[in-house]
């Protein structure tokens, strides 16, 4: 049985996150509902990063299982044909073994959260940045997010009903930068907790703006209390940029002919 591994792109506005929900759209029953389209086959589209709602993905990985063999251009165009109606698409399929798990490979997920600040509200990138209304300075959140890497207790940036079992995670880089009249601020670890990332971006939003300092950061990072966190960010500007796999997780089969 085949294992195919696609990288997506979405727009999450209209979805309510990667993972099937009953009577809710989601990004993986879409997936599935243009395998079945395509080949006639139920199958499970299993993701590498179970992206919230309204969180978009530029990198998102995901494979599944097909009995028949395919091409791994008739796999991505045949996807494709059946989302053209949907804010997805399939950027490209390779074919893997048996052993290559889009979620539990991964050695590395990168993320992106977008902030446009300006006074004026965004037109042409509303739903793709979080619109802040005041000049934030992306050198004094560069250097306070410092404090965030490494393996800490990360209750305060964790959402309430975060389901992990543990609160400690290892955050092995963010940088925080001005591009093209945005903030864009990176961040890259095995996994995140649930919310992490969007508050992580809220609390550097108010370090920023000068409402915090880096001294405030930490001292919110020490209280491992939900309440110290500043703001949580909206959805809209947090994208799955990319995931990494080990070299053997990373090869791919030849081609079927």
């Amino acid at each position: 049985m085949p294992r195919y591994k696609l990288k997506i792109e979405y727009d999450g506005a209209t979805y309510f996150g990667w993972q099937r929900q009953p009577n809710k759209p989601s990004v993986q029953a879409t997936l599935e509902q243009a395998v079945l389209k395509f080949c006639a086959e139920e199958v499970t589209v299993r993701g590498a990063g179970r992206t919230d709602a309204g969180v978009h993905a530029a990198g998102q990985i995901a494979h599944l299982d097909l009995s028949e063999s395919h091409t791994t251009d008739t796999v991505r165009d045949a996807l494709n044909f059946h989302l053209k109606r949907e804010p997805v698409v399939i950027l490209g399929v390779d074919l893997v073994d048996d052993t290559f798990d889009a979620r539990f490979s991964a050695t590395k997920r990168h993320y992106l959260y977008r902030i446009q600040s300006r006074r004026a509200r965004s037109i042409l990138k509303e739903g793709r940045v979080w619109w802040v209304p005041k000049q934030l300075d992306a050198a004094a959140m560069h250097s306070a997010a410092q404090l965030l890497v490494g393996h800490h207790d990360f209750t305060t940036f964790r959402a309430t009903k975060c389901q992990a079992k543990s609160p400690n995670k290892t955050v092995d880089m963010i940088d925080v930068r001005a591009d093209g009249g945005e903030i864009h601020i990176r961040v890259s670890a095995l996994s995140f907790l649930h919310n992490q990332i969007r508050s992580f971006a809220g609390s550097l939003r108010l370090v920023g703006e000068g409402s915090w300092t880096a001294d405030d950061l930490q001292a919110a990072l020490d209280a491992k209390n939900r309440r110290a966190c500043g703001p949580v960010a909206p959805p809209w500007g947090l994208y799955l940029e990319g995931v990494d796999y080990g070299k053997k997780e990373a090869d791919v089969l030849p081609q079927v002919s």
